[in-house]
Order: structure tokens, then C-alpha cells, then sequence
């Protein structure tokens, strides 16, 4: 069975070994064995810094095992997906691993960014040349996230989910209806 690893700020909610019990299940049932970031099993080193540089590699090597890694990109603490969600799937990607993602938000990153940093409306600005109170350039490409992200799932062959209309941070029915994507596309499934 291929290993999903599942990548997300699901690990800092406040039921995260719930939603992992959840996903994992959910992998399951679609044929997978999905690898939550908190299996890994990290010692308590004599830092926190030193704990969380372990929990750093312990996560990078259940990346490194795995043969699919799906994000969860709700956006996270700002108007863009957890930072570090987004480095594993940079990770996965220059791994050469098929990635996958889905959002629970469905606005696209043009306007989530300008709903965070953007001054007045949207429609005072000139399309095209959308800028942020600071005057910084916004990205204006019809994607659900920064560039990168969406190229590189496109350029990796995944899926990226949008919800049609906002729901929780936790609620996997996106997740879900990935999974099902993923095991009719997985020929290889049962290997």
C-alpha cells in the first residue's frame, strides 16, 4: 500500500491526535497508510530548540518514506498556508513524491492577501497592479495560493481541492473526497 505522508497545521489544533486517528483511518479505508508528523517518536533533547530541530528530522524522514504527501492548505495564521506545511511540500517535491493539497477556504490568494495587508477595496485598485499597504505587489494569477505552491502540485501531477464555500480548519471532507481521487488514480495501490 502506498504511504501517505499528512502534512497540515492539524498538528497544532487543540484535538490534533484526533484528527491523525481520523486521517489515518481515512487513509486506510482508501487503501493507504497514511503517516501523521506526530508518529514520529521524539525524545526530549536538552533544549527546546534541540526538540524541535529532532522533531524537524523525525518529520523529513517520514517525508523521505512515504510515496504521496497531502497538505492541508487552509490558510494558517495569515492569508497563505502554514510556512511549514509548505516547506514539506517544497520537500516532497524536490524528492521528486507526487503532492496533493486541499483548502477549506475556497477565496483565491489575491484576495485573502489583500483582505490581510491590502488597504480600502479591491475595487479601487487597478487590476493588474494590486499593492498592499506597504506598496508591495500582490500576486494577481487566479491561483488558490502563492505560485509556487499551486505549480508544484501541477508540475507533480496532484490535485489541489478547494472547498466551494468556507468550513472548518478540521473538517476532511476535502481530504476525504482527495483519498478518493487518489485510490482510483493509484494503480499501484495494492502494492
Amino acid at each position: 500500500m502506498k504511504r501517505i505522508y499528512l502534512a497540515g497545521p492539524d498538528v497544532f489544533f487543540s484535538n490534533a491526535g484526533e484528527i491523525g486517528n481520523q486521517k489515518k483511518r481515512l487513509c486506510q479505508r482508501y487503501g493507504f497508510i497514511g503517516l501523521f508528523p506526530l508518529d514520529g517518536e521524539v525524545a526530549a533533547q536538552t533544549c527546546a530548540r534541540d526538540t524541535g530541530l529532532a522533531i524537524s528530522l523525525a518529520n523529513e524522514a517520514l517525508i523521505r518514506e512515504c510515496d504521496i504527501v497531502v497538505a492541508n492548505l487552509t490558510p494558517f495564521r495569515g492569508a497563505s498556508a502554514d510556512v511549514g506545511t509548505v516547506y514539506e511540500l517544497g520537500l516532497a517535491r524536490g524528492l521528486g513524491k507526487h503532492i496533493h493539497g486541499y483548502s477549506n477556504d475556497p477565496a483565491l490568494y489575491t484576495q485573502r492577501v489583500f483582505d490581510h495587508a491590502g488597504t480600502g477595496t479591491i475595487n479601487e485598485q487597478t487590476a493588474g497592479d494590486l499593492r498592499d499597504k506597504n506598496g508591495f505587489k500582490i500576486e494577481e494569477f487566479d491561483l488558490h495560493d502563492n505560485l509556487m505552491i499551486d505549480g508544484g502540485i501541477h508540475a507533480s501531477g496532484g490535485y489541489f481541492l478547494t472547498a466551494d464555500a468556507p468550513t472548518l480548519s478540521d473538517d476532511l471532507a476535502l481530504f476525504e473526497r482527495l483519498l478518493i481521487i487518489l485510490s482510483g488514480t493509484c494503480s499501484d495501490n495494492a502494492n
